[in-house]
């Protein structure tokens, strides 16, 4: 059968016609942030079924998926030639068919006719079948999936679908807020941003999206004359040419968007702008640190929303308490496909303060995973007056430890391999390797 097929010339081929020999296996949380966001494109689904009706639903409404025109209808791939014969096709035609083989074909072969060139087409099915795949893609179908499938793993294969490897990855942002004000929210994000740059050896962006009130400058005694303000000022020709130029160099590794901290103005942003931003400077580093402000408007909800990872710090007590367990609902509900935020519990330990024990903390929010940072005054106040951070001034310390621990995390990286100074060091390597 197979030998008979011939390619629909207006389908745009796939290359790698091994790819469904991979099964999809169940993502773990650590692997949900590598689908990487779609681009601007526009897809059209054809549903036989209301359980696909339901996925390509809860798929449209996935943060990866925000940039995509997607609609969604009853029917399959003969609905579909009736409906572009007389339209123009999107990006991406998403089609379910369930039909014998043959049958198959010629419903594909007369969708073609009708076709733009550079159309992908995904085909659902309901026949688990390695020979099927191939003859289907030699035909000019990007993808076959099979039924039932699921809200991740439909993302993943669309996503797939319009990554290219010669282009350098878009880089993964990692939002932090606090659950209430003066937690150490900023501190945590750029202590954590510094030891992804120094200990795992990564380039890192942070910006500070407190306009008013920031303190990245202050924390890394940085006093630029451009800011995010003046990237604000600039949203019709803000480009990576002249975000690069708003850039502060703070080592090799680490690059700071700093706040102007003034009040000559309110912070009343259009979030379309902070989206462009965002983007331009994920094509920027690997990593991109967003330090959030404790306010909820609709641009700071939408950035911390649209990160891959989000890390939220509290303090023990009542009112952080309450206020953390409302952004988890939110983000329970808005992030079904991600891997849930981190939760630092920050200043744990004060004494003559009444506070909430960590265990019991996390227990009230039905949670086991937390990291806390013990309340120590002296080691913060004095990297916060001298402009340095925690492992500057104690590279072995425990806390410096956590903050190393937590950028693993959220990395998946171990720690980079220090380089030893002695001139046996080679040798022993090799007699260990050998052993």
């Amino acid at each position: 059968m197979s030998d008979q097929v011939l390619p629909n010339e207006n389908f745009e081929v796939p290359s790698d016609l091994e790819a469904f020999e991979q099964e999809f296996s169940q993502l773990s949380p650590e692997e949900l942030t590598d689908i990487r966001p779609l681009p601007r494109v526009s897809m059209h689904a054809f549903c036989e079924s209301p359980q696909l009706l339901s996925t390509i639903e809860s798929v449209a409404n996935d943060r990866r998926m925000a940039r995509v025109h997607v609609k969604a209808v009853s029917g399959g791939i003969r609905a579909a030639t009736e409906f572009f014969s007389e339209a123009p096709t999107p990006n991406l035609i998403l089609l379910e068919a369930n039909m014998a083989y043959e049958e198959l074909l010629e419903d594909l072969d007369r969708l073609a006719e009708v076709c733009d060139v550079g159309t992908k087409v995904v085909l659902v099915g309901h026949i688990n079948d390695v020979q099927m795949y191939r003859d289907l893609v030699r035909r000019g179908v990007s993808e076959y999936i099979v039924m039932p499938v699921g809200q991740i793993e439909l993302i993943q294969a669309l996503s797939d679908l319009f990554s290219n490897p010669e282009n350098d990855p878009l880089g993964k942002s990692i939002a932090f807020i606090g659950a209430k004000g003066g937690v150490g929210s900023s501190t945590m994000a750029h202590n954590i941003g510094w030891a992804i740059s120094t200990v795992h050896q990564q380039d890192v962006i942070i910006t500070d999206f407190d306009v008013a009130f920031g303190t990245a400058g202050l924390d890394f005694n940085e006093d630029p004359p451009q800011t995010i303000a003046d990237a604000i000022k600039a949203a019709d020709r803000l480009d990576d040419q002249f975000l690069e130029r708003l850039l502060t160099k703070c080592s090799e590794r680490l690059n700071l968007l700093t706040a102007p901290a003034v009040l000559d103005q309110t912070c009343d942003y259009d979030d379309e702008f902070f989206s462009h931003m965002l983007e331009l400077l994920q094509n920027s580093a690997p990593y991109t640190v967003l330090d959030l402000p404790h306010l909820w408007s609709a641009w700071n909800k939408h950035l911390l929303l649209g990160a891959d990872e989000i890390v939220i710090t509290v303090a023990p007590d009542l009112a952080n308490l309450r206020n953390v367990k409302n952004l988890l609902d939110l983000i329970g509900q808005e992030r079904r496909g991600d891997r849930e935020p981190f939760l630092i519990i920050n200043q744990t330990g004060m004494q003559k303060r009444p506070e909430i024990k960590a265990k019991d903390f996390v227990a009230a929010l039905e949670r086991t995973d937390f990291i806390e940072v013990p309340f120590d005054p002296a080691t913060f106040g004095l990297a916060a007056n001298n402009g340095q951070m925690i492992s500057e001034l104690s590279a072995s310390g425990k806390i410096a430890d956590i903050f190393d621990k937590l950028a693993s995390d959220l990395t998946g990286r171990t720690e980079a391999p220090k380089a030893s100074k002695s001139l046996f060091a080679p040798l022993l390597g090799k007699l260990k390797k050998s052993k």
